[in-house]
Formats: structure tokens, C-alpha cells, sequence
């Protein structure tokens, strides 16, 4: 069963996300994040417009230095102050009956025992509309407010979200029966004999269980994952059901895609287990004219030391050192990692010119924003679908008016190409409307029902008994 893209809206608990500068615009409500109606409002909107989902990205540290310190992602407000997404989600269940609500959790954060506990509760209290973007964490700081001396190896953080999920897999998917909870007002309200201890002993985690929370309605939250490397694409196709890119071009994506889905089929699961979803911003207007008219408005405000604080912090290189108007030339020889980011900059400049580290920044901020008219924009959408991507994580320039006009003014020329639900599909859970008439549970193909097994075999039989099966 084939359906309608997937449309995403890409947000943080926090005042300047992705497109830094912005919050200072007179028109958004980014900064009052802390304030519960500007998530609860947000909420109701996307729902309106039949988004899947409301995402929310989390850090659980500083990036790293620019300028040779923090002191300016603190100015500029860029992910600090920032608050935990799985509170709000709480809140944004009472409000919502359809919206999938997913957040992002780093497998340094919690105990995997804790985490799964909560995804559980929060599953059960959206009646299954959670998901989970799982990730291993680039941030040394964020290892280091949780007691770890230092960023791990890059490959190890994907070994020890290998264990993460596995711990969390057996508690969702292997501790309880379908049937062990009764409520029986005669009798028990559990059945002892289907509930199970995992006794979990490995590298990082010895878990006794069992899993406290009884099934929720899926079981397992809808799992993404964002990791753009060979050790984090290999990751996704075992694990994720969702795969979150930031591809600056169609052909990157078209190249992620199909490594993605040859990766996955590799793994035993299906090429379209996996949901490809592009980030995207968009500046609409009713007529070309306007749409670049507000597309310049954005730029007055956009932030070039926010945008390459940013950037330091994702590249590991401190840009700050650079003054705005030198040569990216002469950034490329004096820091020679880099070259490769810089260079399509580079070549790009008008003729007669020569690009600049701030032109960086202005390119970067760029990257992923379309701007025209509705029927530009549906066109521009159309290209990526046939890219290969499932749907898309709609970014914000200002909130929630970058939304409002997309639901207003996009959506319905994307209804009327078949590339966007009028209404909810069938089912209750976020995995069954992303994935029509695959139910709400994961499929068995996929590396978390194996754990299953213990209901039949127990845990200490587990290895050999998902090994022969």
C-alpha cells in the first residue's frame, strides 16, 4: 500500500535552532519556547494541516569552541538555554489526538532501562503516536556532563548504541506477553507466569528486569535515526524506520537513499522499511516577487557569528578565528580539514569575486531553503520525491508563520498532486500511518522482535535460540 509524503515539522525546545539570528524577527514566538502555548498552539496547527509529526531535536551539551570558548553560543542563544523534549511531549499529548510526537534521546543520557520506562508511559498516554531518534552523541561536552572523560570513539558510539538498543529491545518487545496483563477483577490484574526478566549482562549494562510498564500500543516507538557516516548509515539500515538527511542537493540524497535501502535489504529487511525524510525550510510567497521579497527579510536577520558557531561545533574546526570577510581561499590553506566544505563555495562565487567566510554561512543557511510560490515550491518537492526521499522534516525560519504557510498555501496544491494526506490515514499509531496496513507493531524482519524469544526460550537462551531461528 502505497501513501502520500510524509511531512514532518522540525523543531527544538529552544530559542535559535537550526537558522540562527531568526529569533530576534518580530514575528516569531521562538523565543517565548519557554511558554507551553507556543508548543500547545503549534501542536493544534500541524494537526490541522495533517502533519505526521512533530519532531524535536535535543542536545545535552555545548558545542564546541568558537572563538576559542562557548561564549557565543550563549549569546546567541544557539541550543541553550534549551529544555527536555520528552517533558513537552507529555503536555503536547493532551492537546493532540492525531500529531505523531517524536523527540531525540542520546544513548549517553539516560540508563536504557529508565528511557525504555518512559517511552513506554509516553506511548501508552499518546495512545502510540511516539518516536525515538536515536543518537550516539558527536558532543564532548555532552559526555562529559554525564561523567565520561572525553568523546568516544567515533565507531565505539555506534557500538554502544548497538547494546543501548538492545537493552531497550528487550524490555519493549521481550519482557511481557501479549496477553499477560488480565485485569481481572475476580482474579489478577497480571499473569506472573507471561511477565519476564531479561537479565541483560553485557559491556555497558547488566539489567535485571522485568519491564515495568505493560505493553504500550506499539510496543516499540517508531525509531529514526540521523547519522550520515558509514558506521551511522549502517546503524539506520539495521535499525531505524525513519532516516532524517540534510542533503544540500538532489543527487546527494538520490546516492544516501540507495545506500540506505541496498544496506537495509543486506540486513534482512525491506528497501522501503526505511522512510528517507530531507530537511527543508520554505519561504512562500503569492507571487515569485513576494516569496524573494520575505526571503531577503530573513536574511536582515540572520546570524553569520551564530550560523559558524554552528558549523565549528559539526566540522570540530573553530571558524571563529576567521574574520567575516576573509577569502575562504585563505581559510582553505591556513586549516586544511576544511578544504572540502569550502571549496563548492568557493566555486560558486560570481566571477570577478571571491567567496568569504561569511559568504559561508550566508551558503549554509541556504543550503536547504526553498522559496517561491506554492506551485514552485510543489514543483521543487515533485524533484526531491523522484530523488528517492519519503517525505520531508519542514524546518522553520519564523513560528509559527513559516508553518502557517505552508499548511495554508502549499499543502493544498500538494493535495492536489496526491503528494500530501487530507486526512489521517487508517489506524491510531504513528507506525501504522507511516506504514499503512503493516499494524502497529514492528514487523518481524525487523532486529527487535528477536526478542521475542524469551517468552519461549527465556534470556539465557536467547543468543542460541534467535541464532537457529
Amino acid at each position: 500500500m502505497t501513501r502520500p509524503l510524509i511531512y514532518n515539522a522540525f523543531v527544538m525546545n529552544t530559542a535559535s535552532h537550526i537558522t540562527h539570528g531568526l529569533w530576534r524577527h518580530p514575528e516569531t514566538r521562538q523565543r517565548d519556547f519557554n511558554q507551553l502555548d507556543v508548543w500547545t498552539d503549534l501542536a493544534k496547527l500541524l494537526e490541522r494541516g495533517r502533519f505526521d509529526a512533530l519532531f524535536l531535536a535535543d542536545v545535552v551539551g555545548l558545542y564546541g569552541n568558537y572563538r576559542g570558548g562557548w561564549e557565543t553560543y550563549v549569546r546567541e542563544g544557539l541550543q541553550i538555554p534549551s529544555n527536555d523534549p520528552s517533558v513537552l511531549i507529555s503536555a503536547l499529548a493532551g492537546v493532540t489526538e492525531n500529531l505523531g510526537l517524536a523527540f531525540t534521546s542520546s544513548v549517553i543520557q539516560a540508563h536504557p532501562f529508565e528511557f525504555a520506562r518512559r517511552i513506554s508511559t509516553l506511548d501508552h498516554l499518546t495512545n502510540g503516536r511516539v518516536g525515538w531518534n536515536i543518537v550516539t552523541n558527536f558532543q564532548e561536552n555532552a559526555h562529559r556532563n554525564f561523567g565520561i572523560d572525553g568523546l568516544t570513539e567515533h565507531d565505539e558510539r555506534y557500538r554502544h548504541g548497538e547494546e543501548y538498543v538492545e537493552v531497550a529491545y528487550k524490555l519493549w518487545e521481550g519482557s511481557w506477553e501479549d496477553d499477560a496483563l488480565l485485569r481481572d477483577v475476580t482474579g489478577s490484574y497480571s499473569d506472573p507466569s507471561k511477565i519476564h526478566k531479561i537479565n541483560h549482562a553485557g559491556e555497558r549494562y547488566s539489567v535485571e528486569g522485568p519491564h515495568l510498564p505493560s505493553p504500550s500500543p506499539q510496543r516499540t516507538p517508531v525509531l529514526y535515526q540521523a547519522g550520515a557516516s558509514a558506521a551511522g548509515r549502517a546503524f539506520a539500515a539495521r535499525h531505524a524506520e525513519g532516516v532524517f538527511t540534510m542533503a544540500a542537493d538532489r543527487e546527494t540524497v538520490r546516492s544516501i537513499v540507495q545506500d540506505l535501502r541496498r544496506q537495509a535489504v543486506a540486513a534482512g529487511r525491506h528497501a522501503d522499511d526505511l522512510k528517507v525524510l530531507q530537511g527543508l525550510t520554505f519561504v512562500v510567497g503569492s507571487t515569485e516577487e513576494e516569496a524573494w521579497r520575505r526571503d531577503a527579510e530573513l536574511d536582515q536577520y540572520l546570524s553569520i557569528d551564530g550560523m559558524l558557531a554552528h558549523m565549528s561545533g559539526a566540522m570540530g574546526l573553530d571558524l571563529g578565528f576567521s574574520e567575516h570577510d576573509e577569502p575562504l581561499t585563505e581559510l582553505a590553506e591556513r586549516v586544511p580539514g576544511v578544504q572540502s566544505i569550502v571549496q563548492g563555495v568557493i566555486d560558486a562565487a560570481p566571477k570577478g569575486t571571491r567567496a568569504t567566510v561569511g559568504d559561508l554561512a550566508r551558503v549554509n543557511a541556504r543550503a536547504t531553503r526553498v522559496t517561491g510560490t506554492p506551485e514552485q515550491i510543489a514543483d521543487e518537492i515533485e524533484l526531491w520525491h523522484e530523488a528517492g526521499v519519503d517525505g520531508f522534516n519542514v524546518m522553520y525560519a519564523i513560528t509559527p508563520g513559516s508553518f502557517e504557510d505552508f499548511i495554508d498555501h502549499v499543502l493544498p496544491v500538494l493535495r492536489d498532486r496526491g503528494l500530501a494526506q487530507r486526512e489521517y490515514g487508517p489506524g491510531s499509531t504513528l507506525r501504522e500511518r507511516l506504514f499503512p496496513g503493516n499494524g502497529p507493531r514492528l514487523p518481524d524482519r525487523h532486529p527487535a522482535t528477536k526478542q521475542r524469544a524469551i517468552w519461549e526460550y527465556g534470556p539465557t537462551a536467547l543468543d542460541t535460540a534467535v541464532a537457529t531461528r
